[in-house]
């Protein structure tokens, strides 16, 4: 099922890069963005005292951003004075996020549907920096504000690179399918199955998919199959259990984050899972979470643990695949964790990773493997890098091929 369309969730956008002025937050209490001349197309030329604003930011090191609820104001400080031209100003006031706030940082603010603000900083050269401009086409030819009236609104721009952006700001898409639900509570009762059963049941519901023919569609289409399912059936268990109540605050804040925490687990298990499907329908050998050195336990060894542990063996013949759905500064793990291949590869779901890390990666003698409709969110160069799904297979295949004659 599609979500919709970008601009139920934003009407209008304004960008820059925070100047050293912007981010300095030694001045006073009541700081103010500058050069916010542009933004009379966003916020209009009527004053506007404490807008609701919900202040986020983030960074690639740190899993949960930083959040707070506030204000900005907007104001004309020459309105009384007809005989000048206006002069607009916007103040903003001390937030956990504007402390963060450095020079070279991205400010996005965004007007909700219901006129409240977005405020968005994320760290200069970031990948979720990058990740962002890519969700609202937008980009940093020149300094100071650049403006959209109105934002995008291309149906493929939720689907899911968009709604996994999106959820890192805390913006819910509901993308249910009530349809199954009947058939899911039958099955799976009043809890959640385990991942590998419930995505069982995500393939079947899909019937007959040519993951041989396109490993890259097909792969993308069981994961939000599952992902779909999987919001039906938690909407539905969340429901049952808010409507029992909580007797304290911190019972409900444990649940909440025990939600959060199953989301994100799932997704990666899901990945595993659909992955180890793909290599049995295309009768590749692997082993998955086999023990290489130490703790070491990659995601997939081919063709196997018996192999990397055979000195005969040869090693460039080996292939180990790191998988994360989302990867963030924790791909660096995947090369500590197969001795005897120097270059390792890692399949995620990350989209639109900055140029800096996938320069450190190739050096690193990491490749990266995406399902191809996410190349898109890379530049061309990237994209000349990276390596689809179908190819994956074709590597390990031809290798498999030549152990075995």
């Amino acid at each position: 099922m599609k979500s919709g369309h970008l601009s139920e969730y934003f009407r209008q956008i304004a960008w820059k890069n925070l100047t050293a002025v912007d981010a300095d937050q030694h001045r006073s209490h009541q700081h103010e963005f500058g050069g916010v001349s542009k933004l009379r197309q966003l916020l209009g030329d009527d004053d506007r005292l404490n807008i609701p604003t919900t202040f986020i930011y983030l960074t690639d090191d740190d899993p949960e951003p930083l959040r707070d609820q506030a204000w900005l104001s907007w104001y004309d400080t020459r309105r009384k004075q007809a005989h000048r031209g206006p002069e607009y100003r916007l103040y903003f006031p001390d937030t956990v996020v504007s402390n963060n706030a450095t020079e070279g940082d991205l400010l996005i603010i965004g007007v909700r549907p219901d006129d409240t603000l977005m405020a968005i900083i994320a760290e200069g050269g970031s990948t979720i920096a990058s990740q962002l401009l890519w969700l609202f086409g937008a980009d940093q030819k020149h300094p100071g504000y650049s403006v959209k009236g109105e934002v995008e609104t291309n149906q493929l721009r939720l689907e899911f690179a968009s709604r996994f952006i999106l959820e890192e700001l805390g913006v819910e898409i509901q993308s249910v399918d009530d349809n199954y639900l009947d058939q899911m509570t039958q099955r799976f009762g009043s809890a959640f199955p385990s991942t590998r059963d419930f995505s069982g049941y995500a393939r079947e519901t899909l019937g007959d998919i040519d993951l041989a023919g396109d490993p890259d569609g097909g792969l993308m289409a069981l994961l939000e199959r599952e992902e779909v399912l999987f919001r039906t059936l938690e909407r539905h268990l969340i429901g049952d259990r808010l409507q029992a109540g909580f007797e304290e605050i911190d019972d409900f804040f444990k649940f909440s984050l025990s939600v959060q925490n199953r989301r994100k687990k799932r997704m990666g298990s899901a990945l595993e899972n659909h992955l180890e499907h793909l290599f049995q329908v295309t009768g590749i050998q692997a082993d998955r979470n086999p023990v290489t050195e130490g703790k070491s336990k990659p995601d997939f060894m081919f063709p196997g643990i018996a192999e990397y542990h055979n000195s005969a063996f040869p090693s460039d013949m080996l292939t180990m695949l790191g998988v994360k759905s989302t990867c963030k500064d924790r791909w660096r793990q995947v090369l500590l964790e197969a001795d005897r291949i120097p270059a390792k590869h890692l399949l995620t779901l990350e989209p639109s990773i900055s140029v800096a890390q996938t320069d450190e990666m190739h050096r690193q003698r990491l490749q990266l493997v995406l399902p191809a409709r996410l190349h898109a969110t890379y530049t061309t160069s990237q994209q000349s890098w990276i390596m689809p799904v179908s190819a994956l297979l074709h590597l390990l295949q031809s290798r498999q091929a030549a152990t075995q004659r």
